[in-house]
């Protein structure tokens, strides 16, 4: 049993940001378990994870790191060598391998209409920054969720860049290799075809994966009990 109760550091993805994890915060902390919901930058997978490596050594304790769509190449680039971290839980996220990137991870399977839903603009550092167009967010991020909460999330959605997008895990091993993982995601994800989260779940020897029938890739803010749910196994996991 380990001598400290493990933080859960929960990294969003593209299109969403912190609070997108409240429902989720709200009931591991019901369970007695202490959440951080990091601010990912969305800037580079590389920077990005320097930065949740950051957040990671501030709380000096064991971590269940927990990445959300392109939080995935975030929390597996930042996890790997990273002794605080103790269980990785994918939820609708990518789990790359080294030299993989979100672009060719999310084309791998058919299903994905996320490019036509894009609406892109150049950026002062370089190259060319995504966000989702208002008039399609509902659609094609969070179909499950009320319209009323679907234009909130799509006001507040943080752009990701095009270098963020399209760049590799360089991490000489995918942090999922060497620590156990879990995986949860919707069947009716249009971001990351449901058949591409199976791949990557398989691929990684998961220690248990969760689809949800008609669940969205907004899966922890339509489906918070069973993402919690699995984020508590990997939890308890950790305290062994």
């Amino acid at each position: 049993m380990s001598e400290q109760q493990p933080v859960v550091v929960l990294v969003h993805g593209a299109f969403a940001e912190s609070a997108s994890w409240n429902r989720v915060i709200q009931r591991l902390h019901t369970h007695g378990l202490s959440a951080v919901a990091a601010a990912n930058p969305l800037r580079s997978v590389e920077g990005d994870a320097a930065y949740v490596r950051d957040v990671i050594a501030g709380l000096g304790r064991p971590v269940v790191l927990v990445g959300h769509s392109y939080g995935g190449m975030v929390v597996t680039q930042a996890a790997a060598g990273h002794p605080a971290v103790r269980a990785l839980v994918y939820v609708a996220a990518f789990a790359p391998e080294p030299g993989e990137n979100a672009f060719l991870l999310s084309g791998k399977f058919e299903g994905s209409t996320l490019g036509a839903a894009l609406e892109a603009y150049p950026v002062v550092s370089g190259g060319n920054e995504f966000r989702i167009a208002a008039d399609r967010f509902h659609h094609q991020f969070c179909a499950d969720l009320d319209a009323g909460e679907a234009a909130l999330m799509a006001a507040t959605q943080r752009p990701v860049t095009e270098r963020a997008l399209t760049g590799a895990l360089t991490a000489d091993e995918p942090a999922w290799r060497t620590i156990p993982s879990w995986f949860v995601h919707g069947e009716r994800d249009l971001n990351i075809p449901a058949a591409a989260l199976r791949f990557m779940a398989e691929r990684a020897g998961a220690r248990r994966t969760r689809e949800i029938a008609g669940a969205s890739h907004a899966v922890a803010a339509s489906q918070p009990d069973a993402v919690t749910a699995v984020i508590r196994d990997a939890a308890d996991h950790a305290r062994r």
